[in-house]
């Protein structure tokens, strides 16, 4: 076999291979985001099929996001190595297994396995074809790269859920872990045709920084469990705390590793540029955002306003058919406008739309709701391509391999801490809340007067001799407690939104940093 380079393949196909190579990597790509997110409306059904409690379920989301960061720092020495078509191959592979052991598995262990599996590859697949679609696009058009690019890292998580809903509520949650199972069939074909391949690995580019693997597994691993346990051992706990120790001492560790390992899996020299430095933060809360909103709405509608898995997708339908129109047109816009610029702005788009769901209830209207989640997918179309290019434009070409991994790396982190910070903080202000409320303790005056309100009002509507006997103790007091428990949450669900809001707020200050100097521009 011999190589094929990317210069003979334009020769091969003309200027439409660009198109055709895009296509190719992007399928793999759906494939692993919607995996990541469509498990989201499909946890009810698997804990009541394993009888798994949450402590266990959210390692489903956690071990997939765990794994996929850690693997995304992969990506340049397997470019190097092995070449984008043999990387990429060889993890389409593996995601493929993953899905299979999961959709297969007949135990909680088996199951969290297929996830980790499929958050391996995923790390792989999702930097690879960013790099992959950055080299067939010229330089004056990666905006443009971008947008499309954008159409799988973003749309996919707004479309999972819905397509999720579905198959969880007409067929099995099984047949979420098999969907991505055909798309990598086709992206394997497509690949072995339209992408550049090397005859034999490269030995120059130096041994695999194995400890460092293993030290980025320790720190993101420890650092995960610790904030997933929190709530539910306590802060104070040695498991916790240990936790968080081997996690900072771990990353210590490994940034040491990888200041001074010749072949690191993550390059610092990077770093000391200061735009790609606010990029990698602006990536972060991205993620926090992108994940933590994806999986904060879907619970919201479903365990507050009763809705179906479907209907809880179907919400966030119109977001992500928005998105794939503005995708491209953003991506556009980042060739012709400072990237600060469009970032920012969609920053504040997300930020008020997080604010405006933070004052949601049961009875905020199904349109409504969908008009907010639009509103903050309309802030990720600007804040996408933007980031992505504006990174790494800032950069040499023989980093932008690493630059990428960092980028998506970053983004991926974001997300893992977004969703166990936000669903720790959900549980601990449901709980808050709920207290306060327990002021309405059986035999007050508050408990008391409560329940001769909702009987004069049940008097009014006619429904009084109906609810009369179920108005008295014990069940009055169930009665209550059961609206304490729903307000309680839903006062909980407004607050980790407008904790969101916040953090998009905040990354509106690393963002005006990300500016192409004038000498680049």
């Amino acid at each position: 076999m011999t190589s094929r380079t990317i210069e003979s393949l334009f020769e091969q196909y003309g200027p439409a291979y660009k198109w055709y190579a895009t296509a190719s990597v992007m399928m793999g790509c759906i494939a692993t985001i919607l995996s990541s997110t469509m498990f989201n409306v499909a946890m009810p059904d698997i804990m009541g099929e394993f009888g798994m409690g949450q402590d266990q379920v959210q390692w489903l989301s956690t071990g997939f996001l765990a794994a996929m960061t850690t693997c995304m720092l992969l990506t340049g020495w397997a470019l190097t190595a092995y070449g984008p078509l043999t990387a990429y191959m060889a993890a389409l592979i593996a995601f493929s297994a993953g899905s299979l052991i999961g959709g297969v598995a007949n135990s909680p262990e088996a199951l969290i396995l297929g996830r980790v599996i499929q958050g391996g590859a995923a790390g792989l697949i999702q930097p690879l074809t960013m790099v992959v679609i950055l080299s067939v696009f010229d330089s004056s058009k990666r905006g443009l790269a971008m947008g499309i690019y954008t159409l799988g890292i973003v749309v996919a998580p707004a479309l999972g859920p819905t397509l999720g809903g579905v198959l969880v509520d007409n067929y099995s949650w099984r047949y979420i872990c098999f969907i991505g199972i055909p798309l990598c069939i086709v992206g394997s074909v497509l690949v072995l045709v339209f992408l550049p391949r090397q005859d034999k690995r490269n030995d120059d580019v130096g041994a695999f920084d194995l400890l460092g693997f293993i030290l980025l597994c320790l720190a993101v691993g420890s650092l995960l469990s610790g904030i997933s346990n929190g709530q539910r051992l306590g802060w104070d706990s040695n498991f916790v705390i240990v936790s968080f120790v081997v996690s900072g001492y771990s990353w210590v560790a490994f940034l040491v590793r990888e200041k001074t390992c010749k072949a690191p899996l993550l390059p610092l020299g990077a770093y000391t540029n200061p735009r790609f430095l606010a990029a990698t933060v602006v990536s972060f809360i991205l993620g926090m955002g992108l994940y933590g909103s994806t999986y904060l709405i879907p619970l919201f509608v479903e365990l507050v306003q009763g809705y179906t898995p479907t209907e809880a997708g179907i919400m966030l339908l119109p977001a992500g058919l928005a998105l794939g129109i503005l995708a491209p047109i953003s991506g556009k816009m980042a060739d012709r406008f400072p990237p600060n610029l469009l970032i920012i702005l969609g920053l504040a788009l997300f930020a008020w739309s997080s604010f405006l769901m933070g004052g949601a209830d049961t009875s905020t209207d199904f349109w409504v709701f969908s008009g907010w989640v639009l509103l903050s997918r309309v802030g990720l179309a600007f804040i996408s391509p933007a980031l992505n290019s504006g990174a790494i434009r800032v950069l040499p070409p023989e980093q932008m391999g690493h630059g990428a991994g960092n980028i998506n790396f970053m983004r991926q982190l974001g997300g893992a801490v977004g969703i166990g910070i936000l669903s720790v903080y959900l549980e601990r202000e449901t709980t808050l809340y709920c207290q306060a409320f327990n002021a309405m303790q059986p035999g007050t005056h508050i408990a008391t007067d409560t329940l001769v309100n909702i009987s004069r009002i049940l008097m009014k509507a006619g429904s009084y001799d109906i609810f009369s006997q179920a108005m008295r103790p014990p069940a009055a007091y169930h009665f209550l407690s059961k609206m304490i428990a729903a307000k309680g949450q839903m006062m909980g669900f407004r607050g980790s939104f407008l904790l969101t809001a916040v953090v998009f707020a905040a990354g509106i200050i690393p963002a005006w940093f990300v500016r192409q100097s004038r000498k680049r521009g």
